[in-house]
Order: structure tokens, then sequence, then C-alpha cells
């Protein structure tokens, strides 16, 4: 990697910056529907059951994918990995929007909707596996960093500004087609244009049998190495409030007297926030330690947070302003978790592939077991109660950072490589 001109100062060279774009501009297509396409499949005809459960299913999916990801890039190379993962996303949108949104029926939409959510994890996740070869250890911190300012700032924000505008002039079918548009525009830039051989090579393997017992690497090195396995569980929890407050927040905000307008703006302002320290707690891992930042930053500083984005609203009233900034704090927060995707693989340096698929299992988990909490809990404990499970839970994720340490001959190699970078 070439650490000099302005990409170099910023922690990358031109293949890695071409990868982030790609990833960017791709998963604007896969983000685009987040925030409207629940109401719009109950307003076609759909309940909100049977909404709950195409998105439950959906989301187990992606958790499917995800933890696939990390070995499968290194069984079958990374481009290779990466271009399976648009034919999916491809594939289930077509069928998706051809069949089951015209018909409503949910034997065709679940199928095509989840092929659709098994695609995208198998193109950005298989890029981070890339990225934790590629980089250098010292600036690994920084560049997961990048990876995350791209996959965030697709998904969560530039995604949903642009279902802002589109909406009024194409409506709803014609914007989930434009998503095709961003997803092969993005795999061109990443893959087509980023003529990196290094992305095409795979792990060698003499039989099949080899590569099957590769890919069930992918659950036993956890047991194997029960600190990779601590880090998969420490990753579901990075999210799960994120993920879980979407199904309940809009609705206690708006009963506060919050505009749904004001609402959208405060969660845009969340996503935004998290976008930008992605980059700026991937550099202070590097500096600070990794394990130290996602301790304490991520997991002290998120179960704070998360109750300040509550509790500010309820003891102030609807007051705009300071339940922005409490939602700004606590999406800084949840980028203090990106070191998680230097240290658990520098846990396991000759199966990073293998370490990548706990991790990415536990970022795909999130997506799944946030919303679950809610459903299943809220009608005993109530609004506040979740809150405080989400914080404890973040809590927790602080206490299980304690045992997710470097072995100290490579923490004494990391520091000796900083003091040489510097």
């Amino acid at each position: 990697m070439n650490s000099g001109g302005l990409l170099g100062k910023a922690g990358m060279d031109g293949k890695m910056a071409l990868g982030y774009l790609g990833v960017m501009i791709f998963m604007v297509g896969e983000g685009l529907e987040m925030g409207w396409l629940s109401a719009y499949l109950i307003e076609s005809g759909l309940t909100v059951q049977q909404s709950a459960l195409l998105f439950s299913i959906y989301g187990f999916a992606v958790a499917i994918a995800a933890w696939l990801s990390g070995v499968l890039a290194e069984i079958l190379g990374v481009r290779k990995a990466m271009l399976i993962g648009v034919a999916m996303f491809a594939t289930g949108t077509v069928i998706f929007l051809t069949a089951g949104i015209p018909s409503m029926n949910l034997g065709v939409m679940i199928p095509t909707y989840s092929l659709r959510g098994l695609g995208y994890p198998l193109f950005a996740y298989s890029f981070l596996v890339w990225i934790t070869y590629y980089a250098p250890q010292e600036k690994l911190g920084t560049a997961v960093g990048w990876f995350w300012v791209s996959f965030a700032g697709g998904l969560n924000v530039l995604g949903a500004y642009y279902s802002s505008f589109a909406l009024p002039y194409l409506g709803e079918v014609n914007t989930l087609w434009s998503a095709l548009i961003f997803t092969l525009l993005g795999t061109t830039i990443a893959i087509l244009l980023n003529n990196n051989k290094s992305s095409s090579q795979s792990k060698q393997f003499n039989t099949k049998a080899d590569a099957l017992k590769y890919v069930a690497k992918g659950v036993t090195i956890a047991f194997e190495n029960p600190k990779i396995g601590l880090g998969g569980i420490v990753r579901t929890i990075n999210t799960a409030a994120a993920y879980g407050l979407v199904v309940f927040l809009p609705t206690y905000m708006m009963d506060l007297g919050f505009t749904r307008t004001e609402w959208l703006q405060i969660y845009g302002a969340l996503w935004t926030s998290n976008v930008i320290f992605n980059l700026i707690f991937g550099i202070v891992g590097d500096k600070l330690g990794w394990r130290n930042t996602i301790m304490w930053f991520g997991g002290v500083g998120c179960s704070i947070t998360f109750l300040a984005l509550f509790y500010v609203p309820t003891f102030v009233g609807a007051n705009y302003w300071a339940t922005t900034f409490a939602a700004i704090l606590f999406g800084a927060c949840l980028a203090a978790y990106v070191p998680l995707s230097a240290l658990i693989p520098s846990l396991s340096p000759e199966n990073k592939g293998a370490a990548m698929s706990i991790l990415n299992l536990g970022a795909g988990l999130s997506t799944f077991i946030g919303p679950v909490i809610v459903g299943l809990l809220i009608g005993t404990v109530g609004t506040a109660g979740i809150v405080w499970i989400f914080a404890g839970l973040h809590l927790f994720s602080a206490f299980l950072m304690k045992y997710v340490t470097l072995p100290k001959s490579e923490n004494k190699e990391i520091a000796e490589r900083l003091k040489a970078a510097q």
C-alpha cells in the first residue's frame, strides 16, 4: 500500500478508495427503501404481521449471508464472492418487483426479498475481508473505519436522502427499480475498475472436503478461540439497539409532540454522526488501542447516550435541538465499535476470513435480534424497560471486551509499527 499523497494521508491508496466508493454506491441501492417499504406494503394490502414476517425472514437471510461472506471470500476469492452477491441481489430484486409486489403473494415475496438480502452482505463484507488482509496492521483500524463510513453512508444516509427526492417523481416501484442502477454502478467501480489481482486470489484447498471444512471453520473458530466468539457477541450488541429503536421510538417521539419530519431529521442526524465517527474512531482505535476504544467509547458510551436519547425528550418535552444532540452522541458512540473489525481478525492471522465470518454473523444477527427483543418484551416492560435492556446490553458488551485481548507479542509488534509510522 502506497502511503504517499492525499490518499495516503487519509489512510488508503487508490485501490482501496475505488473499493470504498463502489461499496458506498452499492449500499445506496440496498438502503433506499429502508424508511418506507414496510408502510407501502401495508398500504398495498399486507397486514402488519405479514410485513413483520417478511422483514424478519429477510433479516435472518442477511445474517446467514454475513456469516458465509468471510469464508466464501477466502474459498472463492473476494472478487468472485462479491459478484455472486451482486447476482443474488439483482435476481431477487427483479423477481420481487415483477412477481412479488404486483401479486402481494408472500409465497413469492419472502423468498425473492430474502434472496436480495443474501446478496448485499456477500458484496460488502467480502470486500471487508480483503481490507483486513491488504491494509497494513498499524493502519487497519483506520482502513476498517473508512469501510464503515462507506457502508453506513450509503445504507443509512444517502439511500434515505435519495428516496426522499425520488419517491415524489418516480413512485415507489420505480424507485425500487432504480436500486439496480446504484448496485451495478457500485459493482463496476469496486470490481471492474479496481484492477487488483489480490482480490481474485483464494485459499488453495486440495479437495472439496477441505473447502467444506473451512466453511465449518466459520463456526468452529468461535469455540477454538473463545475471544473471537466473544467478539461476535459484542458485534451483535453493537447495532441491536439501533435496529430495535426504529420499531418503537418513532411512535414514542411523535406521542411526545415531535412531527414525523422532525423525527426523521433526528434519525438522520444520528446516522450522519455515525458515518463521520466511523472514521474518527477508526483512527482513535489505532492511537489509543482497539480494545479500550470499543470498551469505553462503544459499550459504556452507547449505554449512557441511548438512555439520553430516551430521557432527554421525556423530561424536557419535544425539544428538537436537545434531542438531536442526544441522537448525535448515540450515533457517534455506535461508531466506537468499529475497531472490532481490526481486532477480531488479528486474533487469528492465518484464518482472518473465518474470524470475520463470526463478526459478520454478529452484524447480521443484530438486524434480527434488535426488533425481536422489542417485539417479545415491550408488552411486558414497556418502552422505558426496552431502553434499559438495550442500555444494559451495551454495558455487558463493555464487560465482555475485558476478555478480548491480543497476545502480548502482537500488541508489542503493533506498537512498534505505530511508532515507526509516526
